[in-house]
């Protein structure tokens, strides 16, 4: 071959080479146009919007939450207070010791961890302190110190700190965005929290901001406010007794409940162990957060007769006078059922039934109107049911023993026994002895109606059931002596064995102690509630309890200026 055939061969190869550099190249550049104008095209966007534009958050301002007093002023019980966090900047930190001293002479400042942070190198941002004022932010901000930042904060604050703390529930902001936990916040987390608003503009080279105008801003909209039927004079009150009975009875746990037999309302709840809100985070025992009257059930024992009574006295199956031989226990079926303390009374009358708390008795009743009867009356009081009240976590109680048939459930049943409801439930059954009948949905929320479930019993039952219990205070009760003067009071106590989930029994040694009353007793202004749940060194309800609704309905009859009704 010659040379110059040579030399053209070699050209038509290097231009070929070079022809299908050109033409991979390019191909690759459509390739990565492709990608980047359509498949990536949003994420460039987002990624051009961060670089020229500026978009901030509104927070809202939650909502408060107030009580309201018997003369209509109102108390505040959550609200948000604003005020700022330090955070330290390590790349411009100088001098630690001497910015120590200076933010510490401010506001309290942990020293170790001060330092630990301020040993951290190149870390931009670190939070050394939340919820300081306004007035502390303020006298750091003039300080210039290098390293120390400040931004604003807002935090959930409740003033009274462990009052109604169940029934208020707290404010999580994990993940940055508050929310309600537990109680009224979480019922009402809706209302309170409001909607946020934003601020969208854009950025010219220089990072200045422009085009920023009310177009691109929504505002945000601030939460409700809220009034709950808590009276916090009154809510005060019962929680100081309540600390009275908790360390004097040692009690696992225990609570008191006020509420207006007329309409529901509820005016106080109280209940231990409680929680300070403020500081809820520092809780290892997250159970402690539970309002024992709506989420946890229990047996509460004879208690319960009044119910059984008075369901046997609206069918007609018994009247007051109605008679029957009490011989100190029963036999049902294997099982035989004892009085509480094993005694035969002979002749006696349905008052005295409850006068003296006779297990045998409530079994007498149970056969006069029948177990299935029995059962149809308990469920028309709400029990089993949950009540409607606007808190979160309402469980039902548990009736399901009465669902076999067994005659031995029903009597057991008749004085509390087997069957276990909530606190709260059980307190607006009772309420229906009170008021002429009616079952009431309980209400916290003060804006809210009044409202009738239904009616559980005939008004003139209502007033039979009202007379035997104003006996059983009248001359039973502790001998007679939590008769009030001046005033007719309707009230029964409770003795109940703790169940042992182990052997399917009860303990001989652990009782949940019950006790409800209610006043005037024919037009009653207030039903009271009351539980401890295993007492030491004490036995009965009535020695553990009683002593503590005398001074409770003491201290209503006074603020509320009740007249006597005798």
């Amino acid at each position: 071959m010659s040379q110059k055939v040579q030399r053209n061969t070699f050209y038509t190869k290097r231009l070929n080479i070079t022809l299908f550099l050109v033409i991979f190249l390019a191909a690759v550049a459509v390739v990565r146009l492709f990608f980047l104008q359509i498949i990536n095209h949003g994420a460039y966007l987002v990624l051009a919007d961060k670089q020229q534009g500026f978009e901030r958050i509104l927070e809202p301002k939650r909502g408060d939450i107030y009580f309201k007093n018997k003369n209509g002023d109102l108390t505040t019980a959550a609200t948000t207070k604003v005020g700022a966090l330090i955070f330290l900047n390590t790349k411009l930190l100088k001098n630690p010791s001497e910015v120590y001293t200076q933010l510490n002479s401010i506001t309290p400042i942990n020293q170790n961890e001060f330092f630990k942070i301020a040993a951290k190198q190149n870390d931009p941002y670190e939070i050394l302190k939340h919820k300081i004022s306004l007035d502390e932010a303020s006298k750091i901000a003039e300080l210039k110190l290098s390293g120390v930042g400040l931004q604003e904060e807002r935090w959930r604050f409740y003033p009274a700190e462990n009052l109604a703390s169940h029934l208020l529930g707290f404010v999580s902001s994990a993940d940055d965005s508050p929310e309600g936990r537990y109680g009224a916040e979480k019922r009402f987390n809706s209302l309170l929290e409001g909607i946020t608003g934003k601020i969208k503009a854009a950025r010219d080279a220089r990072g200045t901001l422009i085009a920023l105008s009310e177009q691109f801003k929504t505002n945000a909209e601030e939460g409700e406010d809220i009034i709950l039927t808590i009276e916090p004079i009154a809510q005060g009150f019962i929680e100081a007794e309540l600390k009275k009975l908790e360390t004097k009875w040692h009690a696992r746990s225990g609570g008191i409940l006020v509420l207006e037999p007329a309409t529901g309302q509820i005016r106080a709840m109280a209940s231990f162990p409680d929680f300070n809100p403020n500081e809820f985070q520092k809780e290892k025992n997250l159970g402690v957060f539970l309002n024992p009257f709506v989420e946890k059930i229990f047996e509460l024992g004879s208690v319960f007769k009044p119910l059984t009574m008075a369901a046997a006295l609206d069918a007609g199956a018994i009247t007051p006078d109605t008679t029957y031989i009490d011989k100190g226990e029963v036999k049902i079926g294997d099982m035989v059922i004892k009085n509480f303390d094993g005694k035969a009374r002979g002749k006696r009358v349905m008052t005295q039934i409850l006068e003296e708390s006779l297990n045998t008795g409530a079994v007498f009743v149970m056969q006069q109107i029948g177990g299935e009867k029995l059962k149809e009356y308990f469920k028309k009081f709400g029990l089993g049911d949950p009540t409607g009240i606007e808190l979160p976590g309402e469980v039902r109680g548990n009736l399901s023993n009465l669902d076999s048939g067994r005659e031995v459930e029903f009597a057991t049943a008749s004085f509390g026994q087997g069957i276990a409801v909530t606190p709260l439930e059980f307190a607006m059954a009772l309420s229906a002895l009170a008021n002429g009948g009616r079952l009431m949905r309980p209400i916290v929320l003060e804006k809210e109606p009044a409202q009738i479930i239904r009616e559980v019993v005939k008004p003139e039952t209502s007033v039979t059931i009202t007379k035997m219990l104003v006996d059983v205070v009248d001359t039973a009760l502790v001998g007679g002596q939590a008769k009030k003067p001046g005033y007719s009071i309707a009230a029964k106590t409770g003795t109940a064995q703790i169940p042992d989930p182990e052997s399917r029994g009860y303990y001989s040694d652990q009782f949940l102690h019950s006790f409800f009353g209610y006043f005037p007793a024919y037009k009653p202004q207030f039903m009271i509630f009351m539980f401890l749940e295993r007492p030491q060194g004490v036995k009965y309800a009535s020695q553990s309890l009683t002593g503590t609704f005398s001074e409770i309905s003491d201290f209503l009859i006074n603020y509320y200026i009740i007249p006597p009704d005798r």
